[in-house]
C-alpha cells in the first residue's frame, strides 16, 4: 500500500463471534469512493491520488464537475476526455470509471451509494476550505465520509493552476501533466508538440 496518506480503510470481510464462540467471516458490499474535481487540466498529483484511492476502495469513481466556479482553460467533455484518457493505460481495469457531473457533490456520493468522498490535501493551506466542505457534505450525505489524502511527494506542490501558468509562459510541463494531457495544452496555447529542452 503507497504511503503518505491518512484515512481510515475499508476492510473487505467483517468478523463476529457466533453462539458457539467461533469466528465467522462475513462478505461486506463492496465500497466504492468518488474523487471529485474540476481537473482542468488533470496532472500527475491527481493521478497520485487515484493510484492511493484504488487501494483503500473496491470501486473508485472520478467525477469531473461541470461547474467548478473557476474559469476553465478546457471544456467540460475536455476535462472528461483528458482524464479517460490518461487513465486508459493504467492497469486499474474496472475498479476505475470517469462521470461528468453537475450539481452538488452530496447529491452524486448518494446516487453512486459511495462510502466515501476522496479529496487531496497538498499544504495547510487547503485544509480551512476543505474542512468547511467536508463538513457541509457530511450534512449533506451522511452515509459518505470525507478521507483526506495526500499525493506522493513528488508532486505536493503541483496544481493545476500552477500547470496552467508554467504553460502560457512557455515552460516545459511534460514531467507534470500525462503525456495526452500535454499535447492537449500545447494545442489549446497554440504551442508546437515538440517537448521542449
Amino acid at each position: 500500500m503507497p504511503t503518505g496518506c491518512f484515512c481510515y480503510i475499508l476492510s473487505d470481510h467483517y468478523s463476529y463471534l457466533n453462539q458457539y464462540g467461533s469466528t465467522v467471516a462475513t462478505k461486506k458490499k463492496k465500497s466504492l469512493a468518488v474523487y471529485p474535481g474540476s481537473f482542468d487540466p488533470v496532472t500527475n498529483g491527481h493521478l497520485s491520488l487515484v493510484e492511493r484511492a484504488i487501494h483503500l476502495f473496491d470501486e473508485l469513481v472520478v467525477a469531473v464537475s461541470m461547474s467548478s466556479g473557476k474559469n476553465t482553460l478546457f471544456d467540460f467533455e475536455e476535462r472528461i476526455q483528458l482524464m479517460t484518457c490518461a487513465l486508459k493505460n493504467k492497469s486499474y481495469g474496472a475498479k476505475v470509471r470517469v462521470v461528468g457531473f453537475e450539481g452538488l457533490l452530496a447529491d452524486l456520493a448518494k446516487e453512486l451509494k459511495a462510502v466515501a468522498i476522496i479529496r487531496g490535501l497538498r499544504a495547510i493551506s487547503d485544509f480551512e476550505y476543505e474542512f468547511q466542505m467536508a463538513l457541509m457534505n457530511r450534512k449533506l450525505a451522511r452515509e459518505a465520509e470525507t478521507v483526506f489524502l495526500m499525493p506522493a511527494l513528488s508532486w505536493v506542490y503541483l496544481s493545476s493552476t500552477i500547470v496552467k501558468d508554467v504553460a502560457r509562459h512557455g515552460g516545459d510541463v511534460s514531467d507534470l501533466v500525462p503525456a495526452n494531457v500535454r499535447k492537449a495544452l500545447d494545442k489549446k496555447l497554440g504551442r508546437s508538440n515538440k517537448k521542449k529542452k
